[in-house]
């Protein structure tokens, strides 16, 4: 009797064991999770390759499976929204006409503050100290996407009528055209473009750039985002997803070589274009990812006039509908509970 008992408690006891194991390992096990690039990668990517690199996404319970190059930032909204990947970055103004039509998804973090989106010319050619020097030039149009948006937006705020202009219709990359002297000027982004063309064109100095944030193109540039299933169903994992990603802002800023190796050593094939990829950051930390309201509320922080002015610039250029509300396309209150530092 006493043997038969014993064995019954020991029976019992590895159950409870095997039991325990198993529940333990389904509490613990981390959420697997995949993010989207709105193109190839660039410095202000650096956040997801740090976070990873770092442990930070793993302090959060997480498991980053994939960061997947993208073809630009409709595509990497549309897989975020369709579910085949959980988390991406994109365009801010890409993402309210997304918005319009009906794509559910919903802004983060506003990475960039302020739009890097800039007119660029070989200043030994075509020098520009303000907009009105761009009258009898040839302007790189691409007739479609945020590089027009801010094409148009960018000519109606400094009075300027681009029909006046002569014009000629390129396709990405710009810089192409321009360092062919096919064209006098276009739009591109200073944290992308801009620091390869420098390179071409004769290095720091060698080109003419109006940024639109200094000539009333009042608009967010990039940031993260998620879809608006992840937010109902999974608000915990986005949480912490944020919390991962505002830790790796922050070592990006106050580190940015660093943050560039790591970049760098999860994407060997960019061996060599080190100082590029400073350099597009390097514009970011200069130009974008401050502003007044990122010194009270964190970086990565976005507010209701400034996501509300970005609308109103793509209303302006009839790219949304006049009625269209922009509300509920950003959710400020991840990266604000992730204690994002202020500056």
């Amino acid at each position: 009797m006493i043997k038969k008992q014993w064995r019954s408690a020991l029976v019992a006891a590895i159950v409870v064991f095997v039991s325990s194991v198993v529940t333990a390992g389904v509490a613990h096990a981390a959420d697997q999770v995949s993010v989207q690039l709105d193109w190839l990668v660039r410095g202000d990517h650096a956040m997801f390759f740090v976070a990873r690199d770092k442990g930070y996404f793993k302090e959060q319970n997480i498991d980053v499976t994939a960061i997947r190059k993208g073809t630009g930032s409709v595509d990497a909204l549309k897989l975020v929204a369709n579910g085949n990947a959980e988390f991406g970055f994109a365009d801010l103004p890409t993402l309210l006409v997304g918005r319009s039509q009906h794509l559910p998804v919903v802004a983060l973090v506003a990475v960039n503050q302020e739009s890097p989106l800039a007119m660029i010319s070989i200043k030994s050619k075509h020098p520009m100290s303000k907009p009105a020097d761009m009258k009898g030039m040839n302007v790189g149009v691409h007739p479609s996407g945020s590089t027009y948006v801010f094409l148009k937006s960018f000519f109606a705020q400094n009075g300027l009528n681009l029909a006046d202009f002569k014009q000629s219709t390129v396709a990405p990359p710009y810089e192409n055209m321009l360092l062919l002297g096919r064209v006098d000027v276009v739009p591109g982004y200073i944290d992308a473009e801009v620091p390869e063309l420098e390179a071409h064109a004769g290095g720091p100095g060698s080109l003419s750039i109006l940024l639109g944030a200094d000539y009333g193109y009042d608009a967010y540039g990039s940031g993260l985002f998620t879809s608006e299933k992840m937010i109902a169903e999974k608000p915990d994992l986005v949480q912490r997803f944020v919390n991962a990603y505002v830790k790796a802002f922050q070592f990006v800023v106050d580190d940015p070589k660093a943050a560039i190796d790591i970049v760098v050593k999860a994407n060997p094939e960019y061996k060599g274009k080190e100082e590029t990829l400073m350099a597009q950051l390097q514009a970011d930390i200069k130009s974008t990812f401050f502003s007044p309201y990122t010194k009270q509320h964190g970086i990565g922080a976005i507010s209701d006039k400034q996501w509300s002015a970005t609308a109103q610039v793509l209303k302006d250029q009839a790219v949304l509908p006049a009625d269209f509300s922009p509300a509920g396309g950003f959710n400020s209150t991840f990266v604000e509970k992730a204690g994002a530092p202020k500056r």
